[in-house]
Parts: C-alpha cells; structure tokens; sequence
C-alpha cells in the first residue's frame, strides 16, 4: 500500500523499519516504535469502534505521558483528527475549545474530566469518553477506562488507507480573546513544523525514505514543555520522525534538579526548555554541581525566546553547548534558528519561503517594519473561524497564499529578521512605535529579574508610557534606576520603563503568555 503523509503511516513505516528501537520514555512507562504503533493501533480501532468516523475530532486533555502520544497518534490512525486541549484551562476555556472543535470523542485524565462534568450539557457533540487513570477518585458516567478500551481491541494495522490531506489541528492561545484552532494538512505540518523527516538538514522526497531514520545512531531528547502546546508537540514529533528515543518531563511541575537527573540517566542529547522560566533556574542547579551533562550536546527552546544573559549562564557550565533557538507560531509551523540579537526580541535566519511584508504583501525593504509571513507549507487556516481566518491568510496578486499572524519584524541587510513583537500589543509613546516583548526581553536580562510583563498606560504628555510589572528574584532588591539604567545600553531612550510595579510572582496566561490584561489592572 503506497504510504501518505499521514502522521500515523509515517510512525508505521518507522515501526516496520525499526521495531524493537526505544520511542518513549514517560515515568515509568517506555515504548519501543513497534510498541507504539500497536498501542496506537488499539486506541485508532477502540474509537472507530464507539463510532468516531474519519474526519471528526478527538481531544486529548491530560499532562506528558505515554498514552497522550499514543492517543494522537491512534486519531490519525483512523483518520480522525487530535485536538490538544490545554490542562490549565478552566470550565469556560475548555467549553470554548471543546464546543468550538466539535470534539466526538474526548480521552482525559479522570480528575481533568471532572472539569469537563460541569460543562458536559453544553458539548452535544460529545459522544463517547475514555479515562486515564491519575490516581482521582472522581466519578465519570459512561466513560470507559483508557487501559480496559485497550486491551479490548484489535491491535493489527488493517485500517483504511489514509491521505496527505488528513487533518491536524492546534488550538492556539492568542494574545486576545479565545484560543483559535489551526488546522493544517498532515503533509503541510510534517515539512512546516515537524523537521521534514531531517531537522537539521534536506527534508525527505516520499514518505518510505523516513525507514532510513530507524537504521540512525540513536538520539534522545529530553522535552520538558508540555506536548499539549505547539513547541513541545513539535519536538516530540521531529524526535520520534528522526528515530531518537523521546523522553517526556511527566513531573507536573518543573523541578530543574528532576529534569538534570533524568538527562544523565537517559543520556539524552538535546534538552527541550521553554524559554527563561525553565533555562534559568538550569543554569542555577547546574551551578551548585552533581550532574552529568556529558551526553547532551543542544538546548532547544521553543514558546519563549531565550535571552542572551540565560545563554550566559547555560554557556558558564556548559561551554560547548550548541542553541537550538528556533521562532515558530501554530501559524507559520517552525521558521528558523535564532542567530542573536543586539535588539528587538531575537534574530532569525529565516527558511525560504519566509519574509516581511507591507500592508500591500509586498516584501519591504531592508531596515523597513512590516510583518513576518511564511508561503509554501502553511495552514488552511483557523477551524470554524472563516473571518479570522480571512484576517491571517491572505493570497497575494501573483496567486501566492501568505500566513501572516501578526508578528511585527524587520529584514537585516544580510537577509536574517529581526522580530519585533505582536502588532496588537503595540505601545504608542509620543509617536514613536515601542513592542512589549523587546523591553521585557530586556529587563529579565538583568541578574535580579526573575520575570517581567510590559503594557503600555495612557499618558498625558505622550499618549502611552512604557509601564512594567516586575518580580525580582528571591532576595533581591530592584528599583525603577536600576532597571532603566540596565536597559539604556540596549534600548533607545523612549523604550525605557517610566513606571514600576514590583509583585512577587507575574501571572502568566493558562499557556504560559505574559498576561496583559492582568499587568495593566496591576499597574493601574
């Protein structure tokens, strides 16, 4: 049977290829390739048998373990589409998403779903649910238990066949208002986002070359940001598309000390942060001793860019480490390795394909702003939002399709880009254009900031001022001098913080996004 890119013929022709390679590593729980397909296998007959028909959607709602992987590759399986759904959520974000993707089938942890309980009489389209077990005792009607449903089913690979234009959808937390579904082909996603069968160099021409991954030196990666958003999917995916044994951070909590341990013992190569809130306290439990680091050889990050001072002080003891800094979006898939900033939040040299554009999808000159837009192996668009869709992808004159999602960034002379942040945050001081995460990039850069949110506040002389709210590390003193003083060398003068507000922890958004609404009622 000729294979497609669908993502679960891709983990077949791996599983056949090398069955008895390690794949997973979760807690307790590991799987070999062939382990995982046939417990995919089981989950994909399990919900065809409840009824779940290609084309409709399965939600997955639990944290890193081995059965979330295995769920969304049991979708695929029979050609129905995963939906992540973040665990943070409470009840009317998880209605949202849950009603918004017309979920059939939903798998989850038994104290998550209790959340889902309270909205259940709003999901009609809801029809059948499947428990893993997380120690709750909370009680489930008509739900069936995950581990029960798979001994049950048929574990063979007789499913129909399946196409490169099968569905995967991301639900993507926006700076403003509900999260949005982003729904791509499997073959735009695996090229887009997921490395292309060979992250770091030419993609693969026909689904069978991936078998040569399987026949690779084994790798492991360490992910530790949740598979249930974009950056930690995505490396999870490219990990176990190149063959390397993926080991998931199940603990609910980020332990930097946990996290080092589980690397010496699974040797793993590359170590997948998300951004300074994880990079940080590394480089601190690294600097009291004790771990061996002598396999790992990148620092990923995705989510979150990592600043230079967190760079510091992972190079300080780990001086041959390589970054593996890469700008993405649910919208644009993975764009390229960061190359280093003077200013604005990162630096990319972008893949093909990747520009900055003007309001007329034009590209720009260089030193112009304008937005950051990817073409070729790009979305659809957003599930059930055509308007919004409409307001991200456009078709420009010459019949070339854009995904533009509103990241303001700048061509360099030299054909990198410079990222400058997201246009609806813009802070207007005096006429001059200040984007929030340039400034935050830079006060958390200062050796007593553990976190940093910027918003702009009306201003009577200039319109806006440049306001933040600031916790410092434990133990620490910051004052508005101090910071703006820090800032000086890095941003210009009207990009300084006028106004402080220290607090001891910022709260973040349910995924983890600097959460603005919270930071102005702070400030004012």
């Amino acid at each position: 049977m000729a294979r497609s890119y669908n993502l679960a013929d891709l983990l077949e022709i791996l599983a056949a290829a090398g069955p008895d390679r390690p794949a997973l590593v979760a807690g307790a729980e590991r799987r070999t390739y062939g382990q995982l397909s046939e417990r995919a296998s089981r989950v994909g007959h399990h919900l065809a048998a409840a009824g779940v028909r290609p084309g409709e959607h399965v939600a997955i709602l639990a944290h890193n373990r081995a059965e979330w992987i295995e769920a969304m590759f049991g979708a695929f399986k029979i050609r129905a589409v995963p939906v992540p759904v973040n665990y943070r959520y409470v009840a009317a974000e998880l209605r949202h998403v849950l009603a918004d993707s017309d979920s059939a089938a939903l798998i989850g942890e038994r104290s998550l779903l209790e959340k889902v309980q309270e909205i259940r009489d709003g999901l009609p389209k809801l029809r059948h649910v499947v428990v893993l077990e997380d120690g709750s005792a909370a009680e489930i009607p008509d739900a069936v238990g995950y581990e029960r449903a798979l001994a049950e089913a048929d574990p063979g690979d007789d499913f129909p066949e399946r196409s490169s234009d099968d569905r995967y959808i991301m639900y993507t937390g926006g700076t403003t208002g509900y999260p949005k579904g982003v729904e791509w082909r499997c073959e735009d996603i695996f090229f887009g986002a997921l490395g292309g069968g060979n992250a770091l160099g030419d993609p693969i021409g026909a689904p069978e070359e991936l078998a040569a991954n399987a026949g690779q030196p084994a790798m492991a990666v360490l992910d530790c940001a949740p598979v249930m958003h974009g950056a930690g999917q995505w490396v999870a995916l490219m990990g176990l598309f190149s063959g390397a044994k993926v080991v998931l951070y199940t603990d609910h909590a980020f332990d930097a000390g946990e996290a080092l341990r589980l690397l010496a013992e699974e040797r793993a190569n590359v170590l997948m942060l998300v951004g300074d809130v994880m990079a940080r306290p590394v480089a601190k439990a690294l600097a009291s001793g004790g771990y061996d680091t002598s396999s790992l050889m990148a620092i990923a990050s995705g989510g979150a860019p990592l600043t230079e001072g967190a760079k510091r002080a992972l190079r300080d003891r780990l001086p041959d480490i390589m970054f593996l800094d890469n700008y993405g979006a649910s919208e644009t898939g993975a764009c390229g390795p960061s190359v280093g900033a003077a200013e604005g939040t990162a630096r990319f040299m972008m893949k093909p394909g990747i520009t900055v554009l003007d309001d007329d999808l034009n590209m720009v000159k260089p030193g112009e702003i304008g937005k950051l837009a990817r073409s070729g192996h790009i979305p659809l668009g957003y599930y059930n939002a055509p308007e919004k869709t409409a307001s991200t992808f456009f078709t420009a004159a010459d019949g070339t399709r854009w995904s533009v999602p509103g990241d303001f960034a700048t061509l360099e002379e030299d054909g990198t880009i410079t990222l400058l942040g997201r246009g609806s945050l813009v802070i207007n001081t005096g006429g001059e254009k200040v984007y929030p995460e340039e400034v935050e990039v830079a006060l958390k850069d200062h050796p007593d900031v553990d976190d940093a949110v910027v918003v702009g506040l009306a201003d009577e002389r200039f319109g806006q001022r440049v306001a933040a709210v600031v916790a410092p590390r434990p133990g620490a003193t910051v004052t508005l001098e101090g910071l703006t003083e820090h800032c000086r060398g890095r941003l210009a003068g009207y990009k300084l913080p006028r106004q402080i507000t220290l607090v001891d922890e910022v709260r973040r958004t349910a995924v983890g996004k600097s959460d603005y609404k919270w930071a102005r009622s702070v400030l004012e």
